[in-house]
């Protein structure tokens, strides 16, 4: 690895860190820790599962997951009902009120976000797409 490379990889970190911290700052009232958040939007993406899935997607351990769902089918953001095959186990689904609160999350960050690319030119902004779909690449080829 070149020198060059390395300074992108440094480069790239940082600026991922403070978009990451601006973006966290739009959601100052928000009801959610961004654990809870995370987990909220993994059953958006991929629907119904049960809390080791859920756990396993998010990469934490099992029962640090049971506690986000408890917290979360408290505030009423999903909700639980028996796995239809195994008796065990449980299935956890986002209730209308986890969907309109990932709703209300995206929107304060898409605003945010939407200010500050209206700032950039039209080069910068399709550099910009060039650039999350090369992010893209990176991210799923470590999940």
């Amino acid at each position: 690895m070149t020198m060059d490379t390395r300074d992108l990889a440094g480069d790239l970190s940082l600026a991922v860190v403070r978009l990451a911290r601006h973006l966290r700052g739009r959601r100052a009232d928000s009801q959610v820790s961004l654990t809870q958040l995370s987990a909220l939007s993994s059953l958006s993406e991929h629907g119904p599962m049960t809390p080791g899935g859920l756990a396993s997607r998010e990469r934490v351990q099992p029962p640090s997951m049971t506690r986000v769902i408890a917290s979360l089918a408290d505030a009423g953001l999903v909700s639980r009902a028996p796995h239809p095959t195994d008796g065990r186990q449980i299935i956890v689904s986002l209730t209308d009120s986890g969907c309109a609160l990932l709703s209300d999350e995206s929107s304060a960050r898409e605003k945010w976000m939407t200010a500050r690319l209206t700032e950039l030119d039209p080069q910068q902004r399709d550099l910009l797409r060039q650039s999350v779909a090369i992010i893209g690449t990176i991210v799923n080829t470590i999940e």
